[in-house]
């Protein structure tokens, strides 16, 4: 085998890709299995209480849940898969072989690592497609108690616009697009912070690049006095989305849906640290898994028969789910502010790739 290539065998490199696959979709299939069992067992009766529903309602609880489960389960079974095969490989002295035909401990781990990226890539596909629709159906099933899904009108209520210096506050807001119709208008007008007055309007519609409201009643703070006008036009350059933007479920939203939806929150002037992080997190999530074969590695090298490879194999799985632990701190941690959201979605990653590579060194030496 040669030094000069990373993979130096293409028949090493097929056969462990293949044990790592089939043993990491053989423990997702088996965590699915158990907790979409448990997890319909506990909602089987609040989707049956509903009247008229039965088993075809079941069955679609099933089809919305269980992207959801694979989703959360697959770098456990990306983890727990390559603990498996490293250390049946370790026990049969194969990676003995490979060391001794001049491999490094990198060059071992090679294909695992690839397959994890390739692993990694379908996660994200899979998170982006599928999870997302069905996460955003489910929660709007949930909300109705597993009733018939009403139809979007787009109707929103009590929503924010930054608009320079000035806030706008609409009570509700029906229709998109420029057939917006405002409801319950109030502008609170200020100057570096403070407000120097206030204008409130029934209804307003859009204008041009504004928005046309009236009857308006406007009150001035420094007098005091308080007039009535026919209609003011208010807005110049808000965006009819700026208005119809309703609470974001990041988890229901694709990646590309979920960066437009900050953009259009920012461009509103409303805060948007936590889904910034929650955006980043769906291309770290994912990515996790090309990162499970290198926490693990550490059941792959040392001599099974000295009598600690369980030992070793443990040590793996406690990287592994310290790794998740720390992922959900960081977010939970972002999520608060403490964290910037670049941060909460990839520290995590970066620091237990160095702790799985400086482990990886001391096991091999």
């Amino acid at each position: 085998m040669s030094q000069a290539s990373f993979f130096p065998s293409r028949t090493v490199a097929f056969y462990m890709v293949r044990m790592f696959l089939v043993r990491t979709f053989v423990i997702v299939a088996a965590l699915v299995l158990v907790l979409q069992t448990l997890d319909l067992l506990s909602e089987s009766g609040n989707i049956l209480a509903f009247p008229g529903n039965g088993q075809g309602e079941v069955w679609r609880y099933v089809s919305l849940r269980s992207p959801q489960i694979i989703a959360f389960v697959l770098p456990f079974s990306v983890l727990l898969g390559t603990i498996v095969t490293l250390a049946t490989m370790n026990q049969n002295s194969e990676v003995i072989a490979l060391k001794g035909a001049g491999l490094s401990a990198h060059q071992v781990l090679a294909p695992l690592i690839l397959a994890g990226l390739a692993v990694s890539m379908i996660s994200f596909a899979f998170n982006d497609r599928i999870v997302a629709r069905a996460s955003a159906t489910l929660d709007q099933w949930k909300a109705v108690e597993y009733g018939p899904l009403p139809i979007d009108r787009g109707d929103r209520t009590n929503v924010w616009v930054r608009d320079g210096d000035d806030l706008i506050r609409v009570g509700q807001i029906r229709g998109r697009g420029d057939a917006a119709q405002l409801g319950t208008v109030t502008v609170y007008d200020r100057t570096d912070g403070r407000l120097t007055g206030m204008l409130a309007a029934p209804r307003g519609v859009r204008d041009g690049d504004g928005w046309r409201i009236g009857p308006v009643k406007s009150f001035d703070v420094a007098s005091g006095r308080l007039t009535t006008l026919d209609s003011v036009v208010i807005g110049h350059g808000v965006r009819p989305d700026q208005f119809t933007l309703s609470n974001i479920n990041a988890d229901g939203l694709s990646f590309g849906a979920l960066k437009e939806a900050i953009d259009d929150l920012d461009a509103a002037g409303r805060p948007t640290k936590t889904l910034e992080g929650a955006l980043w997190h769906k291309l770290s999530g994912p990515l996790s898994a090309m990162l499970m074969p290198i926490l693990g590695a550490v059941a792959a090298f040392g001599l099974a028969r000295s009598g600690k490879l369980f030992v070793r194999a443990v040590i793996g799985m406690a990287l592994g789910f310290a790794f998740f632990v720390a992922d959900n701190f960081a977010l939970a941690m972002g999520s608060l502010g403490a964290y910037p959201p670049f941060l909460a979605a990839w520290a995590p990653f970066l620091l237990f790739l160095m702790i799985g590579e400086a482990v990886l060194i001391r096991t091999e030496e």
